[in-house]
């Protein structure tokens, strides 16, 4: 098996040169892509690098290839291991197709069945897939200790020398593709290993070019291990956005991204499911959550980033169909246009017809309604979803509802209870 260097590693130009050798061999040159509605609503000029087009619709081939083709023969004849949520397990399951070699890959049973289905695709007879545990970590671990029982080779998907240099080869198509000099670089961060990648690079390429790291708010790993200058593990994640929700960075990733990362922000969930929306319908491009954090901070910089050149990193796009009324319910609750209530209909005649005509405004809609009459009580609460046209209208809505002592209590700060009520 190889030997991993100090944690004080940071790669060197030729090290990600040769893994673009090698990558190139089944990885695509993915576009740089520069949307025209982007430029108009940002004032700048916006790149896409379209990693959602490659081969296994994300970077991680590159990282999980580069790997495993560096190993001994006698390394691979014992087949390789691999934890993920989904698209490192794509990467490498491709990977062992393409070099005729075995892997077992260990998944979350969290994992959308559209990512375990393009695993099995991809790897054919060559992969066994195992769901094991309720997080990417409790796949690791289990992974990790499969691994020593086969004496097999473990193809970490983030913290790796190997794998960093792999991810670092978007970087030199990035800077082979762009003919300006790039103001603002952004990039995903979920592990670190393609921010560690990438900003590598371009500290050696295009050291004036600021680049900014990108997570989920629920998933806040490497912000958190950058303010206690230490890696140390989260005790709850949101695991929505897959592809980047791990407890813990990788201890070669965060020596790299501490000091090639200029700043770091958190997206909130609802934010990037409101990115994912605007792409598909104004840019026709089905992104997954990571794949959409690094244009969701658009929104944030735009003060920041007018007349400038920007490039976001789009890391995937294996989102599954079946997380689209997440999806949409996510980034209503976000934009404050979806609402909650317990509402306490009086149980008489005419009381909903009453709450319909003088509570709702014109442009109101009632899209949750869950009631049931008791007949010992003067009062039935029901619970009900609104969803407002302009997040301004529900002032004046909850005192509609107090004054006709509708008004039972509002649920949207309470968002455990409603979720599982709906």
């Amino acid at each position: 098996m190889n030997t991993i260097r100090s944690p004080k590693y940071k790669p060197k130009l030729s090290d990600v040169e040769h893994a673009r050798s090698l990558v190139k061999k089944i990885a695509l040159h993915t576009p740089l892509s520069y949307p025209k509605g982007m430029a108009e609503k940002y004032g700048a000029k916006i790149g896409l690098k379209r990693e959602d087009l490659q081969v296994v619709r994300s970077y991680k081939l590159r990282g999980a290839y580069y790997k495993i083709a560096t190993l001994t023969k006698q390394d691979l004849t014992k087949g390789v291991v691999c934890a993920s949520a989904g698209n490192h397990a794509q990467g490498v399951a491709y990977a062992c197709q393409q070099l005729k070699i075995n892997g077992h890959i260990f998944m979350p049973l969290t994992t959308p069945q559209q990512k375990v289905n393009q695993v099995r695709m991809f790897g054919g007879k060559f992969v066994e897939i195992q769901l094991v545990g309720d997080t990417f970590d409790d796949s690791l671990a289990m992974a990790r200790a499969h691994c020593k029982v086969a004496n097999a080779s473990f193809i970490h998907p983030f913290d790796d020398p190997k794998i960093i240099e792999g991810q670092g080869t978007v970087a030199l198509e990035i800077l082979e593709d762009s003919s300006e000099h790039i103001d603002y670089l952004i990039l995903p961060v979920g592990g670190g290993g393609l921010a560690a990648g990438v900003s590598s690079v371009f500290r050696m390429l295009s050291p004036t070019t600021k680049i900014i790291g990108v997570e989920p708010a629920g998933a806040a790993s490497m912000s958190w291990a950058l303010q206690k200058k230490e890696v140390r593990s989260l005790q709850q994640i949101d695991k929505f956005v897959d592809g980047a929700a791990v407890k813990q960075v990788g201890k070669y990733t965060f020596d790299i991204c501490q000091t090639s990362l200029d700043r770091i922000l958190t997206i909130p969930e609802g934010l990037i499911c409101k990115t994912m929306l605007q792409l598909y319908n104004e840019e026709a491009m089905v992104v997954e959550p990571a794949g959409a954090l690094s244009i969701s901070a658009l929104q944030l910089l735009q003060d920041e980033i007018k007349n400038k050149i920007v490039v976001c990193v789009v890391s995937g796009g294996n989102n599954d169909i079946a997380r689209m009324e997440e999806i949409q319910e996510r980034a209503l609750l976000y934009e404050e246009l979806k609402h909650y209530f317990i509402v306490n209909f009086p149980q008489r005649e005419g009381a909903l017809r009453e709450f319909l005509i003088q509570v709702l405004g014109p442009q109101d809609d009632i899209v949750y309604f869950q009631y049931m009459k008791k007949n010992n009580r003067i009062k039935g609460p029901a619970m009900v979803g609104i969803e407002l046209k302009n997040k301004i209208d529900l002032a004046p809505l909850v005192e509609r509802m107090k004054t006709k002592k509708f008004f039972g209590q509002y649920l949207n700060h309470h968002p455990d209870l409603f979720h599982f009520l709906v």
